[in-house]
């Protein structure tokens, strides 16, 4: 696993800190890491003062008190632009590389500026090419489907190319109607004067590198498909590229571990490997909905893995549910997956259960599975008891609305 990670400073009751490394493709996780936190904008300082009582409190009951984590608060969003005028800081991102994972809370988008979205800022900027979005049903939450229990699915959604690479140009501007000459003058396209203009890149490189992680995941968790989702139909060469190089991957990499979809069917020697296997995006959505047994892990595009981590989350209850981690290389960000609700901030109100289970995500990558179980065992023993914050008191009869923290310490009070 290589050598020990270098100490150095920082201390939680006694404990020195030490840096996490990534080594031959394995976290080099000591027993007091320093991971760096974003408390987040609007209602995230109320979200993280309780989930990061949750993980030190999960993190000391399952280790007998031997291992801790030692937060470092870096900063992003409107508390760095106030202080520095820099809504991302570079010494921010400096400490994300030096110490390798971070967690965050919801951050708020920029009105001007450079920096259409610190969150696909901080994607691109650090190479976090991977969104892997678990979704699945906590029992007793309201759900707006008759068998939410039946979606248990994590989507890899590529996180750099695709629309969101940020290419585009205002309709009538310089720019757009330079490239409208271009491609109507060089290659006859049909484009109407004066469109706005995007530009989808999409490469081998970046889709197989995606699809490599999911298959991953889905071999070390034992899953049984990789669903690869496009529109490659209409979109032959970007989204049907995704397609193709999917499935190439699959068999250059992982041919003793895995089928395609088709040759599963036909050969019985197959049985039990992992199967690959590739739907139409607006085809997906309904699947998700009618048959969501029949998938466990998906691997989709920027754009399509957006629309379809939003929907399949609301299929059990929301986003207040959703967890998510940017994973790169040797990097890792998790997040909330909600928005700043600034109307809320300050009031101890809101549900903190994104940002808790994005640190479960982020115990499960370090490791540190014991302290992921029991996190979640502490969520559902807390909705169990329907001690819930208002977004979930509202929707069940007979709940005991509680505060954010009140909600942490419910979750603590369940631990196992």
């Amino acid at each position: 696993m290589g050598a020990m990670p270098t100490q150095v400073e920082g201390r939680r009751g006694g404990a020195v800190g030490a840096k996490i490394d990534f080594r031959d493709g394995h976290w080099i996780v000591p027993d007091h890491p320093i991971i760096p936190f974003i408390e987040g904008d609007g209602t995230g300082p109320d979200i993280w003062r309780a989930a990061s009582k949750v993980f030190d409190a999960a993190v000391t009951k399952m280790s007998g008190a031997k291992r801790s984590i030692v937060w470092r608060e870096v900063l992003a969003g409107e508390k760095a632009f106030n202080e520095s005028g820099n809504w991302l800081p570079e010494d921010t991102l400096d400490s994300i590389r030096e110490h390798r994972v971070a967690i965050k809370g919801p951050l708020t988008t920029p009105v001007g500026g450079g920096i259409r979205s610190l969150n696909v800022a901080l994607r691109q900027i650090l190479d976090l090419y991977a969104c892997i979005r678990p979704v699945r049903y906590f029992a007793g939450v309201p759900a707006p489907v008759k068998e939410p229990r039946k979606l248990d699915v994590v989507i890899f959604r590529e996180n750099i190319e695709d629309v969101y690479a940020g290419i585009e140009y205002k309709a009538g501007s310089a720019e757009a109607d330079a490239v409208i000459e271009f491609l109507s003058g060089r290659f006859s396209a049909k484009i109407r004067p004066g469109s706005a203009i995007g530009i989808k890149p999409m490469s081998k490189f970046g889709s197989q590198r995606l699809v490599v992680k999911a298959i991953q995941y889905a071999l070390k968790r034992h899953k049984p498909s990789v669903t690869l989702v496009h529109k490659g139909n209409i979109m032959k060469f970007t989204e049907g590229g995704f397609r193709d190089w999917g499935y190439e991957v699959a068999k250059e990499r992982f041919s003793e571990q895995t089928v395609t979809e088709a040759e599963g069917a036909k050969r019985k020697a197959d049985v039990g490997k992992l199967v690959i296997k590739d739907r139409i995006a607006d085809a997906m959505f309904q699947q998700l909905v009618l048959r969501p047994d029949e998938y466990s892990v998906i691997a989709a595009p920027n754009l399509n893995g957006d629309y379809l981590s939003d929907a399949a989350a609301a299929q059990v209850g929301g986003l207040g549910l959703a967890p998510g981690g940017n994973v790169g290389d040797g990097y890792a960000v998790y997040e909330a997956t909600h928005g700043t609700a600034p109307k809320y901030a300050g009031q101890d109100k809101v549900n903190p259960s994104s940002v808790i289970l994005s640190g479960v995500m982020m115990f499960e990558e370090l490791g540190w599975d014991d302290v992921a179980r029991a996190i979640v065992r502490g969520l559902e023993g807390a909705i169990a008891e329907q001690r819930v914050t208002y977004d979930l008191a509202r929707q069940l009869p007979g709940a005991i609305e509680v505060s954010t923290s009140a909600f942490g310490d419910a979750i603590i009070e369940h631990l196992s």
